[in-house]
């Protein structure tokens, strides 16, 4: 229910961005790292009461449903609440109708046996609100932590406000939760602050950005895909005529296509040495800034640099392609033309002959911390979270995310639970909500378009051949949470004037400067002191 724009952003996926800050070993120092590394996570258990069509696999491979289980199994055995429960967390929707004057929100409450108390902030403005409750006297039972939202000292926070979970979640004890064990280790490595676990992580799409095209439009120059960058600097002119654009104005974004096709790393490159090199310093962005700059001397680029949604535009084909999150963005498409199955674009080496890289995503939008509270409280809470978590397929999922039958949703030909119009104006924002707080690992599904269940795996495994993580991700950078979102900001301005031709190539050293001794530089150091032995050399 997040909306393809926002998610962008919300993903830290966009490059350049700083490490989440909502993650990790809880800074520099190195008794945090040790105490992380020590850390016995939550042993993982995956759910055994569904079996997909398309399997996943741990290297991100999402699994894929061709339809929704015929027969959704139920994975918790009783209600979870006697008591009601406030939390904090966001919606990229709508807000939906209040709890009192929605009847999904109270069914939902009615199954899990008492009110589950919502407030819902909006973007922007969530870390406000967040800090202003966290001043307050009376904090919610739960509060969503944002992974990117410049929340400081993280560390401190958690020690000072919120219950260390370990030995509820930690090793085997984690098994009293089933849904909670079928979260991957990778998802819990992001709740880690510290060496002790703070909540329940929120799993997304492990896949970062890809840049899709039009394939009606693309059809006229041979297709999206290209073996150079110069095929693609000519098929770019081609596709553009003063009213059409082979590219969105969303220039970061494109650059960071470009960045892989020529090999820059994922945030960060490990050194033999076990040091660090930004993104940013290296030989291999610089480049693709200065062949950004020359697309847009091409003036292939859509003009207008605020254009806030490429996709009706690249629908309709007056631009060409365009920068999402992840290959199942193609559903964004499909809503605006049904007919629509739009392209995604495998990396390549810029000369045809080095290897490119795709990056991965996080994997996740942050964690939701409990207030500290005693132990029967503890586990009711858990226990929430447990039922919030419930695998796609199951019963409590539809409850979640769909309602009730006949009421929130009905069943389509193939038995796939559909929204009906009390459902498409009380599920949006409160479904959004409830994602954001509390999730279980992500699926391929596609209903209405299950063929494109199997062309989205497909891509996956396509670029799953070229994947690079960022080294980074899972520790922790109090720089990187305070100022990492400024000097990022600072820095892309000048690679925008740049590639825009209000600046030369020589600003990019200067601007460079200031990122490191603004703070780059020390976030280098503080990763580095926690970077766990098991990542390997770039």
């Amino acid at each position: 229910m997040i909306s393809r724009r926002r998610f962008l952003q919300v993903t830290g996926a966009a490059i350049g961005a700083s490490t989440l800050a909502a993650c990790g070993d809880g800074g520099a120092a190195n008794g945090g790292a040790k105490a992380s590394s020590e850390l016995k996570l939550p042993t993982y258990k995956p759910f055994e009461g569904l079996h997909p069509d398309l399997p996943g696999a741990e290297s991100g491979l999402e699994p894929g449903f061709l339809k929704f289980p015929a027969d959704a199994v139920a994975s918790v055995k009783t209600p979870p609440l006697k008591n009601a429960v406030t939390a904090l967390t966001e919606t990229f929707a709508t807000p939906p109708p209040p709890m009192g004057s929605n009847p999904m929100w109270q069914a939902l409450n009615q199954a899990l046996g008492a009110d589950l108390k919502l407030t819902i902030g909006t973007d922007p403005g969530y870390p406000e609100k967040f800090a202003t409750l966290l001043a307050s006297d009376s904090l919610p039972d739960l509060m969503w932590l944002p992974p990117n939202q410049g929340i400081p000292n993280i560390g401190p926070m958690l020690e000072a406000k919120f219950q260390d979970l370990t030995k509820y979640l930690s090793g085997d004890a984690v098994l009293e939760y089933p849904n909670l064990a079928a979260l991957k280790p990778a998802s819990w490595r992001t709740a880690v602050v510290n060496g002790k676990i703070w909540g329940a992580p929120i799993p997304s799409t492990p896949f970062g950005q890809v840049m899709m095209g039009n394939p009606k439009t693309w059809a006229k120059v041979g297709g999206l895909q290209c073996s150079t960058a110069d095929e693609f600097f000519a098929k770019c002119k081609e596709l553009t005529n003063g009213t059409n654009y082979a590219l969105e104005p969303a220039i970061i974004n494109m650059l960071h296509m470009f960045g892989e096709w020529f090999g820059a790393p994922n945030s960060w490159r490990v050194n033999k040495d076990r040091s660090l090199t930004h993104l940013y310093e290296t030989d291999n962005y610089k480049a693709a800034v200065e062949y950004a700059a020359k697309l847009w001397a091409a003036k292939v680029f859509y003009p207008d640099l605020n254009l806030a949604d490429a996709t009706p535009k690249t629908v309709n084909g007056q631009i060409a392609a365009q920068v999402v999150v992840g290959p199942r963005a193609t559903a964004d498409f499909r809503n605006l033309d049904p007919t629509l199955f739009v392209d995604t674009m495998i990396p390549f080496g810029h000369d045809g002959k080095a290897k490119p890289t795709y990056d991965m995503g996080y994997g996740t939008v942050g964690f939701t911390p409990f207030k500290k509270t005693d132990e029967g409280r503890i586990r009711e809470l858990l226990a929430l979270m447990d039922y919030l978590s419930a695998p796609f397929g199951t019963k409590e999922y539809l409850v979640k995310n769909f309602g009730v039958q006949g009421q929130q949703y009905t069943l389509d030909a193939q038995q796939n639970p559909v929204l009906t119009k009390a459902g498409n104006q009380q599920a949006p924002g409160l479904v959004s909500a409830l994602q954001i707080m509390n999730s279980p690992e992500s699926v391929i599904f596609n209903p209405a378009f299950p063929d494109d269940t199997k062309k989205i795996y497909a891509t996956e495994q396509k670029l799953l051949e070229f994947a690079v993580r960022n080294p980074t991700a899972g520790t922790y950078s109090d720089t990187s949470s305070k100022v990492g979102p400024k000097l990022t900001a600072a820095f892309r301005d000048t690679i925008v004037d740049i590639v825009t031709g209000r600046q030369k190539i020589d600003a990019y050293d200067a601007a460079l400067k200031r990122w490191k001794s603004g703070g780059g530089d020390k976030m280098r150091d503080e990763f580095a002191a926690v970077l766990p032995a098991s990542v390997p050399v770039s």
